[in-house]
């Protein structure tokens, strides 16, 4: 949960997912969609799934037990090298360096690497400081300490922005401390401009009850539930017609709204449509007709999860 998000919005989808599952074999026999359900609104969903199917494969495949080999780790689905080597630290105390974003930033600063850490060049050459710097005598609690104390000085002193570095105790020896450029390292992310994608999300409602649709199991939201999406150049109307034998009429115009997501901005026009004849082929697999209420119970999107707070008054 905590790869690419903050630890103050994952705490409560910690606790509730712990709540529901408090082990693997729990976690192995939920459905996906009880699994999206409660990830529903914290984003990257590949992280949902992978968790799904690496809980399924240690029970199937490991007896239910989770493996002490690094290189075992790293086989499961959405664990790289640093996520594994955390996994090592924490659960059985072996000397393995960690390279999150806190600890490459720390390490950017302190050894005054140039280059953008995402690049390989330079992340490989972080990998290799880390581990340089790994203490020599693994002595019990010795490398969780380090560890956990590498990644705090990150999130809350070397901070992104503003750093603390007057409270930093590594300050004497950091080069961007000694040469002011505490602001300038790490290297940003080459700056490109977010390419813009249209669609349009119906709200196709009937007898206080909306249309959704499964998102296909790989790629953006997927195995989500989400509100039908069309081109935005078609006739909305003739497409209900054509793809779920239905007539429909405009209930309200929407503003369109922006989501954005690492490399594209998706732009939204919803549509707020009333069913005004009989149902017919909606009924298929990956498709329900379901209320106002357990839309929101279900895993939807962000911004599908917005659309639906904001319409709630027309269920």
């Amino acid at each position: 949960m905590l790869q690419q998000t903050r630890v103050a919005t994952v705490i409560p989808y910690y606790v509730r997912f712990l709540q529901c599952f408090p082990d693997v074999k729990s976690l192995s026999l939920a459905s996906l969609d009880e699994v999206l359900a409660l990830w529903s609104g914290l984003g990257y969903y590949s992280r949902g799934r992978n968790l799904h199917k690496t809980a399924r494969l240690i029970v199937s495949d490991h007896n239910g037990k989770f493996p002490r080999k690094i290189e075992v780790i790293q086989q499961f689905p959405g664990i790289g090298r640093s996520t594994a080597a955390a996994i090592e630290v924490f659960a059985y105390g072996k000397r393995c360096a960690i390279l999150d974003g806190n600890v490459k930033r720390v390490l950017a600063r302190y050894f005054g690497v140039e280059g953008y850490p995402g690049e390989k060049k330079t992340e490989a050459l972080l990998w290799k400081k880390a581990e340089e710097l790994l203490p020599k005598n693994n002595v019990k609690g010795n490398i969780e300490a380090y560890s956990q104390a590498l990644m705090d000085l990150g999130a809350t002193i070397c901070t992104r922005t503003n750093p603390k570095c007057v409270v930093c105790p590594i300050q004497r020896k950091c080069v961007a401390f000694q040469e002011h450029r505490e602001d300038k390292l790490p290297i940003t992310r080459p700056c490109k401009p977010l390419l813009v994608k249209e669609t349009v999300m119906l709200m196709i409602m009937r007898r206080g009850k909306i249309l959704l649709e499964r998102r296909p199991p790989v790629g953006i939201w997927g195995g989500l539930w989400c509100l039908p999406e069309m081109p935005a150049n078609e006739n909305i109307f003739l497409h209900c017609t054509q793809r779920f034998g239905i007539k429909t009429k405009l209930l309200a115009h929407m503003p369109s709204i922006d989501h954005a997501f690492t490399h594209f901005k998706l732009r939204i026009y919803p549509q707020s449509l009333q069913a005004v004849s009989q149902i017919s082929a909606i009924s298929q697999k990956g498709r329900i007709w379901i209320s106002f209420d357990g839309a929101l119970e279900v895993g939807i999107p962000a911004p599908v999860r917005n659309l639906l707070n904001s319409n709630y008054s027309h269920k």
